[in-house]
């Protein structure tokens, strides 16, 4: 069986000046349909028709052949049939062959991919078609003028998805028996559609269109790998979801461990796509099934074989709070929470901080001389139990002093006695959505050494600071330089110490105001721009 592909393309593209040649993503307009058409394993011979020299050059440079077309076929006005029945014959007679099926394959189509165009021959091949055509389908309710009176082109006003296929060529290809390619057309009688994707249906026509399609060939295909659960907190969950958001118009994919459902509560409740895993190695083979362009791994500590068997399977691995060996060998670290490090692939600081879009609208905290909310917030699981110790705190507070607590997915606090009690003016949330609404309002904040601290600051709250841990005492910017009070490792500190240094805190007006200073000096919203950066440069 002989699959002979031409491909159109003329030289006096009006619309977009040299259309067929012009650099799409990197690459000429018309590469993209010739190499779908070579990567075809039914396609015999692939030739373009043209008029124009730059365009034969172009083709000829990414391995198709060339047919002259004739002048009288090049003007406006000539539709396709007679250019594809003028070339199927010069072809056959110059290669000395017959064909048995023709493809017009339009180059004005480069989102179109090659497994697209192999399924529709083999569709063409197993229907006993005479032609297949591409199309999208796009139901709409829609309108027409019947002799000046606008009236409806359906009988019932239904929901798009149940409305009645509406199928729209996209020129991407047409599939023909060889028999049926003439002067006046290239249609058979036995007429099948064969439906592409939406996003493979793009014909450019307009600059508009060429946009959507190079912003579409750049998306990459990113790999979110983190986890959330009650030992390890929520931060690594809440950090890719930011990440996720702002990566609009990339494929992203989250992939956690099966055990750790907290992580994967908050990843179904966002609607991003995820993949389930039970260890390295499970996550190595559906890394090698994803053709991921980049990961990021939000871990922790990574080790150098680890890194290295990420590469095998992706463009680029990043890495975030590493502090393990694979920092060392991932293409780009980023430690936003620790100091900096030699290491040139390695890049630290509060200039890389990671906020959320609440944080970057929310509005700075203007500090008044009363103090009438202490906000409490330790993180989504607080593994140290924090949160019991101000609660014990503010049951017993004798002064008009509203206490909120706020408790994330991984922490129970009923399960803990942790209730609200109007009579104390204690308040108690669990999994709040918008946590800038009350880091507003709070006069004071308590919190632990994590990326909390970074969106108190961005806010500009008093904070007072208790680590849940050895490893978030490295977590250097929650210090007097930056306007924290920070009282250390949080299970060591009594109760009898947060509770005089809460005293200290709200008698000191000024105090609490240079805090607020030294917390909004800090321009930290520009991190996720630097960070996405990082990540697709």
């Amino acid at each position: 069986m002989n699959v002979l592909v031409i491909i159109p393309a003329r030289g006096g593209s009006k619309g977009i000046p040299r259309k067929n040649v012009r650099l799409l993503n990197g690459q000429p307009l018309i590469s993209y349909a010739i190499r779908n058409a070579l990567n075809s394993k039914y396609v015999t011979d692939v030739f373009v028709s043209t008029d124009d020299e730059e365009i034969e050059n172009v083709a000829m440079k990414y391995g198709s052949g060339i047919v002259k077309r004739n002048p009288e076929l090049g003007n406006d006005q000539v539709t396709l049939d007679p250019v594809i029945y003028d070339a199927t014959n010069r072809i056959e007679a110059e290669q000395n062959k017959h064909y048995d099926i023709v493809i017009t394959m339009q180059p004005t189509s480069p989102l179109l991919k090659w497994e697209t165009l192999d399924a529709a021959i083999e569709y063409f091949l197993e229907n006993d078609s005479d032609t297949v055509i591409s199309v999208v389908n796009k139901p709409h309710l829609s309108w027409k003028n019947d002799n000046g009176k606008i009236v409806p082109n359906y009988e019932k006003r239904l929901n798009r998805q149940e409305l009645p296929a509406n199928y729209l060529e996209t020129g991407a290809f047409v599939i023909t028996k060889r028999a049926f390619v003439k002067e006046t057309g290239r249609f058979g009688k036995v007429i099948h559609v064969y439906e592409v994707a939406e996003e493979e249906s793009i014909d450019i026509d307009s600059y508009s269109d060429w946009a959507l399609c190079e912003s579409t060939l750049k998306r990459k295909k990113i790999v979110l790998r983190c986890d959330g659960h009650k030992m390890l907190g929520m931060g690594h969950i809440y950090h890719c979801l930011t990440l996720a958001y702002h990566l609009t118009g990339h494929d992203i994919v989250f992939v956690l461990n099966k055990k750790y459902q907290d992580g994967i509560k908050k990843v179904k409740e966002a609607f991003f796509q995820y993949e389930l895993i039970e260890d390295d190695n499970d996550f190595y083979r559906l890394l090698d099934r994803m053709r991921a362009n980049i990961v990021v791994n939000d871990c922790l500590d990574t080790s150098e074989e680890y890194i290295r068997n990420l590469q095998k399977y992706a463009d680029k691995v990043v890495t975030i709070e590493d502090m393990g060996t694979g920092s060392a060998v991932a293409d780009v670290c980023i430690n936003a929470l620790y100091e900096k490090n030699d290491n040139p692939n390695i890049y630290c600081g509060e200039k890389y901080v990671c906020l959320r879009d609440e944080f970057l609208i929310a509005q700075p905290k203007v500090i008044e001389k009363t103090v009438k909310n202490v906000l409490v917030l330790f993180g989504g699981t607080d593994p140290s139990n924090l949160t019991k110790k101000l609660y014990h705190i503010a049951k017993r507070w004798d002064e008009n002093l509203t206490f909120t607590f706020i408790t994330g997915i991984g922490y129970d606090p009923l399960s803990l006695g942790i209730t609200a009690d109007e009579s104390h003016h204690i308040e108690v949330l669990n999994n709040v959505k918008n946590v800038s609404k009350y880091m507003e309002a709070a006069d004071i904040a308590f919190t632990s050494q994590g990326r909390t601290v970074y969106e108190l600051a961005a806010i500009g709250v008093p904070s007072i600071v208790l680590a849940q841990n050895e490893r978030e005492l490295l977590h250097t910017f929650a210090s007097a330089e930056n306007g924290f009070m920070n009282l250390g490792l949080g299970k060591d500190v009594t109760e009898e110490e947060i509770e005089r240094t809460l005293h200290l805190l709200i008698a000191d007006f000024e105090r609490r105001k240079e805090m607020n200073k030294k917390m909004l000096k800090k321009n930290i919203k520009l991190g996720i721009t630097r960070e996405i950066n990082l990540i697709l440069e």
